[in-house]
């Protein structure tokens, strides 16, 4: 074989290897900073979890909330539900095709929260085969911001015919002609094990594989830099 041709062979093997090595690189490192983010966000909802409510943030509060700052608080309120501006938001369930029961709680400011009574099955979801909680309320939960954006498949949310598959709470407090109401919602704390809406579903367990996936590409990286190393081998053996 000419030289010409061995050096075209080792030039392109090594073109190769090279850009694999930095996207496999690339692809690992990116994992690591997903799981250095993904164990401090365990680490910062356990705490926020366990710990005692404290009061749920004023209008004052409301610009400034942001997801790592606030999301997963343990807070309470306390008002009076408005049932008759009840809205249900379907999601998979314990019981198979379920529904978020979301009610506007009035506090006496005249500030509105959105609540997340919890979910009901199929058979649950029409208000009139729920008993509506009257009188004052003393509600304890999870803050949640808004979920603005749906998945790349969700379906989209039909406000002009008071369907929604998301618990935007802009869309639905405005559509529903709700004032000065928080830019978050509550996910009630169970309340009642037996009883719907069923509270206390918040997912605080996070799936955590990046690890896994930055060792798998690592090795990949690692693989391709063998991958070359025997190229190289072979063609200076035939040089030889």
């Amino acid at each position: 074989m000419s030289r010409n041709i061995r050096w075209v062979r080792l030039s392109i093997a090594t073109i190769l290897a090279a850009g694999f090595v930095a996207v496999f690189m690339s692809l690992g490192i990116w994992q690591v900073h997903r799981l250095h983010w993904k164990l401090d966000l365990i680490a910062r909802v356990d705490s926020r979890v366990a710990a005692a409510p404290v009061p749920a943030p004023g209008p004052n509060a409301w610009a400034g909330l942001t997801r790592e700052g606030d999301e997963y608080r343990h807070v309470a309120v306390t008002g009076t539900f408005l049932n008759d501006q009840e809205v249900q938001i379907y999601t998979p369930s314990m019981f198979g095709p379920g529904y978020w029961v979301l009610t506007p709680l009035k506090r006496d400011d005249g500030t509105i929260v959105m609540i997340n009574r919890g979910v009901v099955p199929e058979e649950k979801k029409s208000p009139a085969s729920r008993v509506a909680p009257a009188g004052v309320q003393h509600i304890t939960g999870l803050l949640r911001l808004s979920e603005d954006h749906g998945w790349l498949f969700s379906q989209k949310d039909r406000p002009q015919d008071g369907v929604w598959y998301r618990r935007d709470i802009a869309s639905i407090t405005q559509t529903k002609g709700l004032e000065n109401a928080a830019p978050y919602f509550i996910d009630q704390d169970l309340t009642d094990p037996e009883g719907f809406p069923r509270g206390g579903q918040t997912v605080v367990k996070f799936r955590n594989s990046h690890l896994s996936y930055a060792i798998t590409w690592f090795a990949m990286a690692l693989l391709s830099l063998v991958g070359w190393g025997v190229v190289l081998r072979q063609e200076l053996k035939n040089r030889d």
